[in-house]
């Protein structure tokens, strides 16, 4: 664990880049923690009413649906009541659309913050390298025909160190930005399932091919 110290060591050794560099992990830590809140708080994964209400649907008990799907908390249950509720079911297709993507808009607010974050991080990191190679090499010439192993290897891992801190704020960044986007891709995929069970129930199916 690093002590108040140990930081402040670490931001008189990178340097300013260092310190970017930490201002941007806590602005990412703090993005990552608001959606996992947002996405907890909306429900996101737990649609369970949904799917019995959409069940109940397919088997032509909509009365018993519509008194499930009143039970969940999802954020996508008002959009698939709205549907069910609505007299002509072939022409909600557009409208519900829509709404669906509205709510994940909502819930995609940030992914560019942290797509950004896990592409510059490293570049940032590398950035701040050459800089200490620059200073580096610079002192190496200056101490003139009396050079110091130690002056050059020492300058080298003080600048290897901004690439090191950029990476370890980029590698988690795309790593949770990844979890969130697959958690969104099957998001979707659901709405568009309850979207095409409520336009074509199975059991309306089943009774047009008898």
């Amino acid at each position: 664990m690093f002590n108040f110290d140990q930081i402040i060591g670490v931001f008189e050794l990178g340097g300013p880049v260092v310190a970017v560099l930490i201002v941007v992990s806590v602005i990412t830590l703090t993005v990552v923690l608001y959606k996992m809140w947002q996405f907890r708080l909306a429900r996101v994964g737990h649609h369970s009413a949904i799917r019995i209400a959409l069940l109940k649907w397919d088997q032509g008990d909509s009365d018993e649906a519509k008194k499930v799907l009143g039970t969940s908390k999802s954020y996508l249950a008002p959009v698939v009541t709205n549907a069910l509720y609505s007299v002509d079911k072939l022409n909600i297709s557009a409208r519900m659309e829509a709404e669906v993507e509205t709510q994940f808009l909502k819930l995609e607010r940030g992914f560019r913050l942290l797509d950004t974050v896990a592409q510059l991080a490293p570049l940032l990191g590398l950035f701040g390298t050459v800089l200490g190679m620059i200073e580096a090499f610079q002192a190496l010439q200056d101490a003139g025909s009396s050079v110091d192993p130690s002056l050059l290897a020492g300058g080298i891992w003080v600048a290897l160190l901004t690439t090191a801190v950029g990476l370890a704020v980029a590698m988690p960044t795309s790593i949770v930005l990844s979890w969130f986007e697959s958690r969104m891709t099957a998001e979707r995929v659901f709405a568009e399932l309850a979207l095409t069970t409520i336009q074509a129930p199975a059991i309306r199916v089943k009774a047009n091919v008898a």
